[in-house]
C-alpha cells in the first residue's frame, strides 16, 4: 500500500550510519521479516526514483530503517526531521520462511554490513516463536570492515542471541570475513544448525551458499539488488535461479529480486 508516514526520529547511530522511525500503523500489520519499504526521499523531481529499504524492527505502530549514506538519496533522507512525512509503498516482497519446524534446532543468521536489517526483524520473530524451554542458543554473525561498522551487537545479545564478530581488519573479534567464521565454526565446533538465514553482499552470500551446499544446510539468503520500481514491472533486479530437474537436466529462469525475492534459497542461486 502507499501511504504518508510520520517520521518520529531519524539519527545518527554511528558514522554514516542513521535509523529513521516512521509512524505508519497500516503497514505494520502487514509487515514480515524480509521485506521493505520503496521511500520517496523528497518532493522534489530529482532523485526520481523510490530508494528501497529492508525493514528492521516493528515496535508498536512504528517501523524503524537502518541505512548508510551511500549516496544522493541516503544523504537526503538522513536530513528529513521529525515530524515531516514520507510518502512510502510497502511492505513488498517476499520475506523469510520461519516457521516453528525450522526453529527446533539451532539456527543462525550471518549477517555482512547493513545485512543485519532485515536479520534483526526475523530474530525477533523467530524468539517468539521457539520453545522457550529449549536449551539450545541461537547465533548471530556479523561481518564489517572495522569494529566501528558492526551494527545492532548489542541489540541482539539483548535479545537473547549469541552473538560473534568479524572484521576485516581484525580490529573486532574474528580477522577476516564471517563466511570464514561460520567455516571455522562448523569445523571446529562441529556445529550443525537446522537453518542458516543471511544478508549481506553478493560475494559473501555466494560463498556462503557455497559453503553451506557442501554441509547440506538448509540456507535462505536475502539479496541486495538494485530495485528501481520495487513491484517488478521494471524488470531491473531479475536473478538467475536453477529450477526443477527435467529428465536429469537442470533448468533455468529468471525471477525479480523486489517480487519473487528479495529472499530465496541459496541453492537456486546461480551466483
Amino acid at each position: 500500500m502507499q501511504t504518508k508516514a510520520k517520521v518520529i526520529k531519524n539519527i545518527e547511530v554511528a558514522p554514516k550510519y542513521y535509523r529513521i522511525i516512521l509512524f505508519c500503523p497500516q503497514i505494520v500489520k502487514e509487515a514480515l521479516p524480509g521485506q521493505f519499504l520503496e521511500i520517496k526521499v523528497t518532493e522534489k523531481i530529482e532523485p526520481f526514483l523510490r530508494r528501497p529499504f529492508s525493514i528492521n524492527r516493528i515496535s508498536g505502530k512504528h517501523i524503524e530503517i537502518l541505512y548508510e549514506i551511500k549516496g544522493k538519496g541516503t544523504r537526503l533522507l538522513s536530513r528529513i526531521r521529525a515530524g515531516n512525512y514520507l510518502d512510502i509503498i510497502g511492505p513488498l516482497g517476499n520475506g523469510f520462511s520461519y516457521q516453528p519446524k525450522l526453529s527446533q534446532g539451532k539456527i543462525i543468521l550471518v549477517a555482512g554490513g547493513m545485512g543485519v536489517a532485515p536479520l534483526f526483524f526475523l530474530a525477533g520473530k523467530i524468539k517468539e516463536i521457539k520453545n522457550q524451554k529449549s536449551k539450545i542458543k541461537n547465533l548471530v554473525l556479523i561481518g564489517a570492515k572495522t569494529k566501528k561498522q558492526v551494527l545492532c551487537e548489542q541489540e541482539f545479545k539483548k535479545m537473547g542471541y549469541e552473538v560473534r564478530i568479524a572484521t576485516d581488519d581484525g580490529s573486532g573479534g574474528f580477522k577476516g570475513t564471517v563466511t570464514e567464521l561460520l567455516k571455522k565454526m562448523l569445523s571446529d565446533f562441529g556445529l550443525r544448525p537446522s537453518i542458516i538465514y543471511a544478508c549481506g553482499p553478493r560475494p559473501m552470500l555466494k560463498a556462503l551458499s557455497v559453503l553451506s551446499a557442501r554441509r547440506n544446510i538448509n540456507t535462505q539468503v536475502s539479496l541486495e539488488e538494485h530495485m528501481a520500481c520495487g513491484i517488478g514491472a521494471c524488470l531491473g533486479c531479475v536473478v538467475k535461479l536453477k529450477t526443477q530437474k527435467s529428465k536429469g537436466k537442470i533448468d533455468f529462469e529468471y525471477r525479480r529480486v523486489c517480487k519473487d525475492g528479495p529472499v530465496f534459497d541459496a541453492r537456486e542461486v546461480v551466483w
